[in-house]
């Protein structure tokens, strides 16, 4: 394990550090490149160093594993190319149970808050409820979409379900009957992800169309509709007060690999860009606010990069490169201090943070 410290040359001055571990591969020893950056946005530094892998968790998936998600302070979620769904302890490295119904590769997965329900969404246009402690088939099957269901979002009282597709429709669902009350269509509207926002009837939707939609739950109606951007939007995410959220969108060669961050407030405006993958960026998640003494944001893409940048300035602070794992496809806030990254090629990810002598970074599992 190497540590690494470094002194950011900002005013006043604050050090910063970041230590990367790996654990990867089943009593293997690979070498694995982690890079960081640090500095002003014109006056970026960056070092290379490298860290030897090892050991291997017991893997969730047989395949690629499409999405992930946070079920609990030590359970995820996930689902994958191998039509499962799977409810994995990642603090321990045990698969707790396997759900299986679907037909084709899961594409979405979405938790009931402070429960141990979920949702899962398919190529073969199913949504299912599941509950961890129940029975290992479906509680509910949710079909109503003609095409593949790409978005999921749970209301915040949990008593509402909504579902985006590729036909570009949005559905909502009653959670308790498992009955459709609200549908809405918009031409183009290729669905790519759904969130809700906190404490609000409001649903933020990215979509193929390059836009970014939010709707209002009371008649699923769009209530505001942020400017275009050049590329395909992929996947959105909403800071947990609500004020903010970001976006990001396809792309190739550095051109529209990027993540946007957008006002929700009355003005609703652009506030910051993140450039800087090389791929599409695939998936964003807000980093919890204890972590650094600024508020930080995270991204994946398919380029096997996960950056963390300054969100207020759009400095990327670093990057850890998991080389081999092929494109990264979904990332989720674990708890406090863990990041979950899901992949192509070697499952998902364990990135734990820690702050006790600055802000440091391990990638202590893969599974």
């Amino acid at each position: 394990m190497l540590l690494l410290r470094c002194q950011l040359k900002q005013a006043p001055p604050q050090k910063v550090s970041f230590r990367f571990c790996v654990v990867m591969g089943k009593q293997q020893s690979k070498l694995k490149h982690s890079t960081y950056k640090y500095g002003r946005p014109d006056e970026i530094i960056e070092e290379r160093i490298q860290t030897k892998a090892f050991q291997e968790y017991s893997p969730a998936h047989m395949d690629t594993v499409s999405v992930v998600a946070a079920l609990n302070s030590d359970l995820c979620v996930s689902g994958g190319k191998d039509k499962t769904v799977v409810a994995y302890n990642w603090k321990t490295g045990n698969v707790m149970k396997r759900f299986k119904g679907h037909e084709h590769e899961i594409t979405k997965v979405a938790c009931i808050p402070k429960s141990s329900q979920f949702f899962s969404a398919s190529r073969d246009r199913m949504v299912m409820m599941w509950d961890l402690h129940g029975s290992s088939q479906p509680r509910q099957q949710l079909c109503g979409h003609a095409m593949v269901v790409t978005g999921l979002a749970v209301s915040p009282d949990s008593s509402q379900l909504c579902t985006g597709s590729r036909d570009n429709t949005l559905l909502l669902w009653d959670v308790v009957t498992g009955q459709s009350v609200e549908r809405a269509s918009v031409s183009r509207n290729v669905v790519t992800h759904l969130c809700w926002v906190p404490r609000e009837p409001y649903i933020l939707q990215t979509s193929e169309d390059k836009t970014l939609r939010l709707w209002d739950s009371r008649g699923l109606q769009v209530a505001h509709m942020f400017p275009a951007k050049q590329h395909i939007q992929t996947y959105c995410e909403v800071s947990v007060d609500g004020h903010k959220c970001i976006s990001c969108s396809n792309g190739f060669g550095g051109e529209g690999c990027e993540a946007t961050l957008w006002d929700l407030r009355q003005t609703r405006n652009r506030i910051c860009e993140y450039k800087g993958h090389f791929q599409t960026v695939a998936s964003c998640v807000f980093l919890p606010r204890a972590l650094a003494l600024m508020p930080l944001i995270a991204t994946s893409s398919h380029d096997c990069k996960v950056k963390i940048w300054n969100q207020d300035t759009g400095a990327c602070l670093f990057t850890l490169s998991l080389d081999g794992s092929g494109p990264l496809t979904s990332l989720a806030v674990g708890d406090a201090i863990s990041l979950l990254c899901a992949s192509f090629n070697r499952g998902i990810h364990l990135l734990r943070m820690d702050h006790s002598q600055g802000l440091e970074l391990q990638e202590v599992a893969a599974f």
